[in-house]
């Protein structure tokens, strides 16, 4: 084990050293080499491998805004590293102002997260809406008035075209001429896929390391898992790559399963987790395609609300909002293929029950 010193880990170090793991840090991968076997260290280190796992990740996207790079604590949210920057850099401002680019759920979680610290938060998002590549108007303007209420200004359609600092201040400034004043500015507008190593290696690379549902890539000794990684989804019937906690975690799995010769687990339907001031957002699938929303609330819990996704008879997703019963049930009727009847699921003088909406065979 490394003598380096160390930050903040997944695991204790002691956790490491019993499960005979070697952790070695400081230090990159910087070549692999397929027909030897090995991988090349940036202190000149080789280390062979029988199988190698690429967990590479992806980096956060700097958009190609005019001052960006002379801006004054700028920041992005990738790892621990970039959240104690913000901490710091927020706890040693005066004003306390905040921009936030992007109004995904990178941006939005920042923004709450924040503003619960009690910044003065603005978020600019240049789609005519929040969340659009990923959930429904109704979402969009459910979180739009979230934070509208939480004191958090938004402003969509607004395009960033450059940034002025001076004395510590930035200005961001939109095409439209609009301009806000910012101490801190955190950039959430996406990700690139780290195929550096990838592409040294020569394995196949098309909107990430492609991989099959062993998680091998091209070379069946190489596996990638990950944000970094494509994969066919059986369920779906399309290539997908996910950025999320626990594919990363479903994919670790069946890579380790398959290196230690046992039978891996089958593809898994996506789920994904959001958490704002006191809403708790559980989505399961993937709503791409829809062609109807339903929309169920609950007259016994108003703070309670599910998007439900079809395209044609088929559940695609289910957004849940402070609803982990729509969400279960979601995951099951999903995982199942199972035929939902549409208007017991839109009256919510029905009962939520998975007997009484599946539709009987």
């Amino acid at each position: 084990m490394s003598d380096e010193p160390v930050g903040q880990l997944l695991k204790p170090l002691q956790g490491y050293a019993n499960a005979q793991i070697t952790l070695t840090l400081g230090v990159k991968v910087v070549d692999v080499n397929r027909e030897n076997k090995n991988v090349t260290l940036s202190d000149g280190t080789l280390h062979t491998y029988t199988d190698l796992v690429l967990a590479t990740g992806a980096s956060p996207i700097i958009p190609p805004i005019t001052g960006i790079k002379d801006a004054h604590n700028l920041f992005t949210i990738r790892n621990a590293d970039d959240t104690q920057a913000i901490a710091s850099a927020f706890k040693a401002s005066e004003h306390k102002r905040i921009v936030v680019i992007g109004g995904g759920y990178v941006g939005l979680e920042t923004a709450a997260s924040l503003r619960k610290c009690g910044a003065n938060v603005t978020v600019l998002e240049r789609e005519s809406r929040l969340l659009a590549r990923v959930t429904a108007p109704y979402m969009s303007d459910y979180f739009y008035a979230l934070h509208q209420n939480n004191g958090v200004a938004i402003y969509n359609d607004q395009n960033v075209s450059k940034i002025r600092t001076r004395d510590h201040v930035n200005t961001v400034v939109c095409c439209d001429g609009s301009q806000y004043q910012a101490d801190i500015i955190i950039v959430g507008v996406g990700v690139r896929v780290n195929t550096a190593l990838a592409v040294k290696a020569e394995l196949t690379i098309d909107n990430g390391i492609v991989v099959n549902e062993c998680n091998q890539t091209s070379d069946k000794n190489i596996f990638a898992i990950g944000d970094c990684c494509a994969q066919f989804n059986t369920h779906y019937q399309r290539w997908l790559r996910l950025e999320s906690v626990q594919n990363a975690l479903d994919q670790a799995k069946v890579a380790a399963a398959v290196i230690c010769g046992k039978p891996p687990k089958s593809n898994p339907v996506p789920w994904f987790w959001s958490d704002q001031y006191a809403v708790k957002l559980q989505m399961v699938g993937l709503s791409q395609g829809y062609d109807n929303v339903i929309l169920r609330t609950e007259t016994d819990k108003p703070d309670s609300f599910s998007v439900w996704y079809f395209k044609g008879s088929e559940l695609l997703a289910v957004d849940a909002v402070n609803h982990a019963k729509a969400y279960v049930l979601g995951t099951k009727y999903i995982n199942n293929s199972a035929e939902i009847d549409k208007n017991k699921l839109g009256d919510n003088t029905v009962v939520l029950n998975a007997a009484v909406l599946k539709v009987p065979n």
